[in-house]
């Protein structure tokens, strides 16, 4: 199939382009402490490489390392944002969440990647 447009019956036309390049191309939901993948798109695995630092392994590799990486992570208590990208490969990322006070925390988190896949 190929198409150019994508067209809902009552809410419009999408030009398909904006979909590839404006959808996320991996990300994954890691679990607090154990780093396990709960839910994931294009993410093969994780490395839990200490407390609050990890890393995500692509089942397709990136075109190169020029992307966009984001994400978010929350303890029972609250949600911070201190989230700090340590090294990004075509093939993975790794990251390290800091809490408001500046120190590395385990917690449930999200890692997101916009780009350009290989």
């Amino acid at each position: 199939i190929i198409a150019d447009t994508l067209e809902h019956s009552t809410a419009g036309s999408l030009d398909t382009q904006y979909v590839v390049n404006g959808s996320a191309k991996a990300w994954a939901y890691l679990e607090s402490g154990t780093a396990s993948i709960l839910d994931s798109l294009n993410a093969t695995s994780t490395t839990d490489n200490g407390t609050g630092d990890h890393t995500v392994t692509y089942s397709n590799a990136l075109a190169n390392d020029d992307y966009s990486v984001g994400g978010s992570s929350q303890t029972a208590r609250r949600y911070f944002s201190g989230y700090s990208t340590a090294t990004k490969l075509t093939s993975s990322v790794r990251y390290v969440i800091y809490v408001d006070n500046g120190t590395i925390n385990d917690a449930d988190s999200s890692v997101q990647i916009h780009g350009d896949l290989a």
